[in-house]
């Protein structure tokens, strides 16, 4: 048994409380928000509060920290609580930078504990299966994703949040959903070389660090990607993946805060399309249960930091291209 701390009661934050009552691998101990009220959840569930980061980092109860904090905070959480030997799992992105990445990464290495990242679409049945098929070499050579990633949940949220912030989540539809599909194109293609990002507010006066996202990725393979995430239209989620021999692609049937399973379709050279449905899994406590193995010393963290740091590398160049409107190349 883990115990650890969550830092942040956002929405994020109290879906994996929620989602970690009763669990037998981890066990939240306490919380921390910079909020006071956001501590009444907590306390329903009989967990200690407290507002002050540094009161998690100095608790020998707490051997791990989830933090579902604003992104521009996360590679300085990391940091700390690496210093002070506690197990990190960090909600995605790990960073907004490389250099942040790195930082992050070194110093949970270098103090001997585990780093976990929520990126859960990796843990999803049918994504497994598709990333099977195209390690294996039954798609042939691949060519290229597409994938889009897309919701309404922001529309309600008050305009102070963070979430709606330039600064705290840059280019919105790109660090809210886009990253996660970045982080299967990587874990697929491998790194990235140069990206053209476009980021609008088209649809929504609320949204104004931007509601829709196109980005076109080249990888080092030269195989690309294409990402579209939009916060102003109903959901939908779908990643294809193109290659020489077949392709293969996954629906969501449902937005992953509440699952309702998926289609995985495929379809080989000379062959005809088939469909495999998926009943809903737990992708987002099946990521924490691994890390909480990976922290027991059981079988290492499935996803690879160089991957996470190949990820957050991209997502930079895509950040400064939206800005800056030019093709910009990824920094190895």
């Amino acid at each position: 048994m883990l115990n650890v701390a969550i830092a942040g009661l956002g929405w994020w934050g109290k879906f994996i409380l929620k989602a970690l009552e009763g669990n037998t691998k981890l066990s939240v101990v306490k919380a921390v928000d910079v909020n006071p009220a956001a501590g009444d959840a907590a306390r329903a569930m009989g967990i200690g509060f407290t507002t002050r980061f540094d009161d998690v980092l100095a608790d020998p109860e707490v051997r791990g920290v989830i933090l579902c904090t604003p992104h521009l905070r996360h590679a300085d959480q990391v940091v700390r609580s690496a210093a002070a030997r506690k197990h990190v799992f960090c909600e995605k992105p790990l960073a907004l930078t490389r250099a942040d990445a790195e930082r992050a990464i070194a110093a949970c290495n270098a103090n001997g504990v585990v780093l976990g990242i929520g990126h859960e679409r990796r843990f999803e049945p049918p994504m497994v299966e598709l990333q099977r098929l195209a390690r294996s070499g039954e798609l042939g050579t691949l060519l290229q994703v597409e994938a889009n990633f897309s919701q309404d949940k922001f529309l309600t949220l008050p305009a102070d949040n963070w979430r709606l912030s330039s600064i705290d989540a840059p280019a919105g539809p790109m660090t809210a959903t886009g990253v996660h599909l970045l982080d299967l194109s990587v874990s697929l293609l491998g790194p990235a070389d140069h990206v053209l990002a476009n980021v609008r507010q088209l649809g929504n006066n609320h949204l104004s660090n931007g509601d829709t996202l196109g980005a076109f990725v080249v990888f080092k393979s030269g195989a690309n990607a294409l990402i579209s995430a939009i916060l102003a239209t109903p959901f939908d989620g779908r990643l294809a993946v193109y290659g020489t021999d077949g392709w293969a692609e996954v629906r969501d049937n449902a937005h992953p805060e509440t699952p309702e399973g998926w289609v995985l379709t495929k379809r080989r050279k000379g062959g005809r399309p088939e469909r495999s449905e998926y009943a809903p899994t737990h992708p987002v406590r099946e990521n924490l249960e691994a890390f909480a193995d990976a922290a027991a010393g059981g079988a290492p963290y499935p996803v690879p930091q160089g991957q996470m740091l190949d990820n957050i590398a991209a997502l930079e160049a895509i950040l400064e291209s939206a800005a800056s409107g030019k093709i910009e190349r990824v920094g190895s």
